[in-house]
């Protein structure tokens, strides 16, 4: 198994591609640390998990306070001794993202509390326990609107995903020498709540599937095998990377035949 005795923490594992990732990693052999803000959603996942013969536990966090990551940290370690793999997942989009003139500052903040500063905070506490374990890997949850920007405006959370491409490549230049790997995982349009919730006529989506080469849009479980080589020692000579998973889109536009 890929993840045979090591340790991961997932944020955001209550649902999408955080809790497909945290069902994928424990059935590779990891014990799982799965983090939500919504308990039933989180024990939930942890029910997967376990209804599959794997091990976890859910600690509940709000990634966007510094007390909850750091207590996050400390409840795997006190769990399960270590910790090896951060998947820093967690994200919004919330629904009055819209452009510079009418996103107002409460969803601008909002946005970048949890997006941003959730990966930072993160960061700050996980990496001196990657430390303890003596090296392991960080994936970070950006996006394709990070390389593309985003047709449809929703710019608080395209300037949060560029902001954690950025902040990906530096802790990776930052900690290489410690054995610490960190990458930034891009996902393209993916067949989730996230997503649907706004293209949620048939129109909506194929306006949006026009753009994809592959005229499909992505499952979180694909996300989740990415997130799985990056967490895994096959990807031990990655790091500071911009792992693109999206169907094409960010190589070119295309037209319907």
């Amino acid at each position: 198994m890929r993840l045979q005795d090591k340790v991961a923490l997932i944020t955001g594992a209550g649902s999408g591609i955080g809790r497909e990732t945290a069902v994928l990693f424990a059935a590779e052999g990891a014990k799982v640390v799965c983090v939500d803000l919504n308990d039933a959603a989180g024990q939930e996942t942890v029910a997967l998990v376990q209804a599959n013969g794997g091990e976890a536990i859910f600690v509940h966090a709000n990634v966007a306070l510094a007390a909850d990551c750091e207590g996050m940290i400390a409840a795997a370690e006190q769990a399960y001794g270590q910790l090896h793999i951060l998947f820093n997942n967690a994200g919004i989009s919330h629904a009055d993202d819209d452009n510079a003139m009418t996103t107002s500052e409460e969803v601008w903040d909002l946005t970048m509390q949890i997006n941003v500063k959730g990966v930072f905070l993160g960061c700050k506490y996980g990496i001196p326990a990657l430390r303890r374990a003596g090296g392991g890997s960080i994936i970070n949850t950006a996006s394709f609107v990070a390389h593309l920007g985003a047709a449809t405006p929703q710019l608080a959370y395209t300037t949060s995903k560029g902001a954690v491409l950025a902040m990906s490549r530096e802790l990776a230049a930052i900690h290489a020498r410690e054995g610490i790997r960190v990458n930034a995982l891009c996902p393209g349009p993916l067949r989730t709540e996230l997503l649907m919730k706004y293209l949620n006529t048939e129109a909506k989506k194929q306006r949006r599937l026009v753009h994809i080469p592959m005229g499909r849009f992505g499952e979180a479980k694909e996300i989740a095998y990415a997130a799985l080589y990056l967490a895994s020692d096959e990807s031990s000579f990655v790091t500071g990377t911009e792992f693109l998973v999206d169907g094409g889109i960010t190589a070119a536009y295309v037209t319907p035949e």
